[in-house]
């Protein structure tokens, strides 16, 4: 028999050892792998005339949460219309892990024509039997005839931005106007808390109004800077209540110096009142007008002359601040004529303002 003693001692032995590692108690079993990689879901779509160019993020991990080790088997897919099948557009192309994706489908001649109807691409991940853990999201674009391309783009420079222009041929569609800033942003970038934000490389302006005649104004640009300017036509289609755009081939580009070579606006609502000398001063004409707007005023220069007399400049050679001037030098019983001109700060002046007249009365 065993001893009291040698049973305790076993006893405890047993206990020790399913505390500390089952010895040989069997686990649960658990499913062998499937080593399906997770489902693409930032697919993204994008039209340009016939090509659609997809982009997307592979996956780090499988559906077991463990990291993929080599390239995955990437197939695309093509779904046309809400439902129905979803036909292969390419199967054998391989990707790392954790990079980005990308792929350029040329689009058949049927959906290359007709009305604009909806198009949806799905990537799916396969392991090396083929099966996968779904597909990724849906990314849709528009098949259908895209719009004629944009012919004739010009640009004018004007004091109120640039004005551009193009062929019109009746196309019923928006067009999109793309700017490239030229100038790199570290000679131009003011500074300072009250500097102006800074300019953004690239700029979409959709152009509604004025596109079927041809015909855009960019009133955002920014004297002192060059930009690049394409155009595309772009047509519009809600689709389960999303917008979808087919867009046409861009334009080729133009460049827009902005320099800054417009005065500031020509001064109105001249008024010319004499006054007589008050504790035995001579007369004088104050003059006034409305003051000028422009941002980029520098000031306003004084012109008189008397009878058919040339103009001559009264004030000083720095354009005076304020929309006001008193004139001293006159004569009692003389006609004056007086004009006003805005100058900018680049020194650019405008052309006069309306003549005023006033008669300096006699003491």
């Amino acid at each position: 028999m065993i001893s009291f003693e040698r049973r305790i001692w076993a006893a405890l032995a047993v206990g020790l050892c399913a505390l500390l590692s089952g010895c040989g108690t069997p686990a649960a079993p658990q499913p062998p792998s499937l080593n399906l990689a997770d489902p693409v879901a930032d697919l993204s779509a994008v039209r340009n005339g016939g090509k659609v160019t997809l982009t997307w993020t592979m996956p780090k991990r499988n559906t077991d949460k463990t990291s993929i080790k080599a390239g995955v088997t990437t197939r695309i897919c093509r779904r046309e219309g809400a439902a129905g099948p979803c036909g292969p557009v390419e199967t054998d192309l391989m990707f790392p892990p954790g990079k980005p994706g990308s792929f350029t489908d040329t689009l058949p001649a049927a959906l290359e024509s007709g009305e604009a109807r909806p198009v949806s691409y799905f990537v799916e991940l396969r392991n090396k039997k083929g099966r996968s853990a779904g597909l990724s999201n849906a990314s849709t674009v528009l098949a259908g005839e895209a719009p004629r391309p944009v012919e004739g783009l010009k640009a004018e420079l004007r004091k109120q931005g640039v004005v551009l222009s193009w062929t019109a041929d009746g196309e019923n569609a928006a067009v999109r106007l793309e700017r490239k800033l030229l100038t790199p942003p570290a000679t131009t970038a003011q500074q300072g808390p009250l500097a102006p934000a800074p300019e953004a490389i690239n700029e979409k302006l959709l152009v509604d109004e004025g596109a079927v005649q041809g015909r855009a104004i960019d009133k955002t640009i920014r004297f002192g800077e060059s930009y690049e300017y394409r155009a595309q036509r772009v047509r519009r289609v809600d689709v389960d209540g999303k917008t979808l755009e087919l867009a046409g081939e861009i334009s080729a580009p133009i460049d827009v110096e902005a320099k800054d070579i417009f005065p500031p606006d020509v001064p109105v609502g001249l008024a010319a009142v004499a006054a007589a000398g008050e504790n035995g001063a001579g007369p004088t004409i104050d003059l006034s007008w409305q003051p000028d707007t422009d941002p980029d005023l520098a000031g306003y220069v004084v012109y008189r002359r008397e009878g058919d007399a040339g103009w001559v400049r009264i004030s000083p050679a720095s354009p005076a601040i304020e929309p006001a001037f008193h004139d001293a030098q006159i004569q009692p019983g003389h006609t004056y004529r007086y004009a006003v001109s805005a100058v900018s700060r680049a020194g650019h002046e405008s052309e006069r303002s309306e003549e005023a007249q006033e008669t300096v009365p006699q003491p």
